[in-house]
């Protein structure tokens, strides 16, 4: 395997960790650039490459009342005006066919959701916009079958596309992470480790009158696996990073606080780079 490329300052595949992090969904314009400027501050000091996440809608919130998001025309000039203020590359989400042409003007890497991972007409878009595509794997497919979804985006003429573990179903509104499947898909592509959606406890919430419907969360899990799945030999990692988990809106309960991220990546930095004196089979 070794299908690596070029986004920015990283080298995805190329044996160096990367962080994909930010908040779930662009809340305002001034706290996406804040995140930003707080995120890249931490990456550039360890020296760790680092693109921006954050989406633009969330079309598959639990409940219909729950914030989705600015919308795709405002979300897309808040994401450039990142992109251009805090000179990183910037990675959104899409649900429809339709979108991708116009979200590729500005995002780096357009990425597939996970329940959306088996939709052909979403990644061949994606695939034939000339962005990069990160292609989250769906909570009910396994390991092997993420590379139905590579060869569909690779078939369309694009060649610069990774996968990303998120958890797969367990029983009702849990997620479990199996280890062995980060090394299954690097096979066939460069894989990023999900650690914050990996700790989700699904619709777990079933809300009232005052409150919405809401997916809960195990942060104090987010450690644990990313330390195992940079040990595993993942390629890099993703995290929903924000300044105020609690008061976030979308998300919140699987967050990485911003102030625990310098500590966590050095702890990640280490096992990395343990990993380089192990001889490769």
């Amino acid at each position: 395997m070794k299908h690596t490329f070029q986004l920015g300052n990283a080298v995805i595949g190329g044996g160096n960790l990367f962080l994909i992090a930010g908040p779930c969904v662009i809340e305002s314009e001034d706290h996406a650039i804040r995140m930003a400027e707080i995120i890249k501050g931490v990456t550039r000091a360890l020296g760790i490459p680092f693109i921006f996440k954050a989406s633009y809608d969330k079309a598959n919130r639990t409940s219909i009342k729950s914030f989705r998001g600015p919308g795709i025309d405002e979300g897309l000039r808040i994401l450039k005006k990142v992109k251009n203020q805090v000179q990183i590359p910037v990675l959104t989400d899409v649900h429809q066919a339709v979108d991708v042409a116009k979200v590729a003007e500005v995002a780096d890497i357009v990425q597939i959701p996970a329940f959306l991972c088996r939709q052909t007409d979403l990644i061949v878009a994606a695939a034939k916009s000339g962005a990069a595509v990160n292609i989250k794997k769906g909570q009910f497919v396994s390991p092997w079958d993420m590379q139905h979804a590579v060869t569909k985006c690779r078939e369309a003429g694009n060649q610069r596309v990774f996968v990303t573990e998120r958890g797969s179903s367990f029983g009702y509104n849990n997620l479990v992470v199996d280890m062995r499947s980060l090394a299954i898909m690097r096979k066939f592509a460069p894989v990023v480790f999900d650690a914050t959606h990996s700790v989700q406890l699904p619709s777990s919430s079933h809300g009232d009158d005052d409150q919405p419907a809401s997916s809960g969360g195990q942060p104090e899990f987010i450690p644990v696996l990313s330390r195992a799945a940079v040990a595993a030999g993942v390629d890099g990692v993703f995290m929903e990073v924000h300044d105020n988990p609690k008061e976030a809106k979308s998300d919140g309960a699987n967050a990485l606080e911003s102030t625990k991220l310098r500590g966590l990546l050095k702890e990640l930095l280490a096992i990395h780079k343990a990993l380089l004196y192990i001889p490769q089979p």
